[in-house]
């Protein structure tokens, strides 16, 4: 298991894994006073936590299923990415797509977090590429039942 540096500086504990074969865990918005998101307003939700990734991984901000269907709430830009050389806050950018109010109180979980390790490249240009039975097709190519 990969261990990461954390700093905790909210007033709620560590992300956690809720079941054995979870993939993310749930982050917790760290507020003084409720922040009310109105139809269509987003804004940009404090954790209070800080991390120190290892230099070949990244965090994943995610929406939580059910606060996206049961509310109609979502992380805007999604999934969101943290890069493993930024120590600032943690800040879950949500939106809501509801036509409803809707109120985000302290310790709420707003948002999933998954830790992927990912690869750099480096680009070789070419003059053409190799053929497959696809080729250029694109959005919707297979057809519709």
């Amino acid at each position: 298991m990969t261990k990461i540096k954390i700093i905790n500086r909210s007033k709620h504990a560590l992300p956690k894994y809720e079941t054995l074969l979870s993939a993310g865990m749930d982050l917790r918005a760290n507020l003084n006073t409720p922040v009310v998101l109105k139809p269509l307003e987003r804004a940009l939700i404090p954790t209070g936590l800080f991390m120190e990734l290892p230099a070949n991984c990244e965090a994943q901000i995610r929406p939580r299923s059910g606060l996206a269907f049961k509310k109609g709430v979502t992380v805007l830009n999604s999934p969101g990415t943290i890069d493993p050389d930024y120590r600032g806050e943690i800040g879950v950018l949500l939106v809501n797509l509801s036509n409803q109010d809707f109120i985000v109180e302290d310790g709420e979980r707003v948002a999933q977090m998954v830790i992927a390790e990912f690869k750099q490249i480096t680009w070789e240009e070419a003059g053409e590429l190799q053929s497959t039975d696809r080729g250029a097709g694109g959005f919707g190519h297979t057809g519709v039942k």
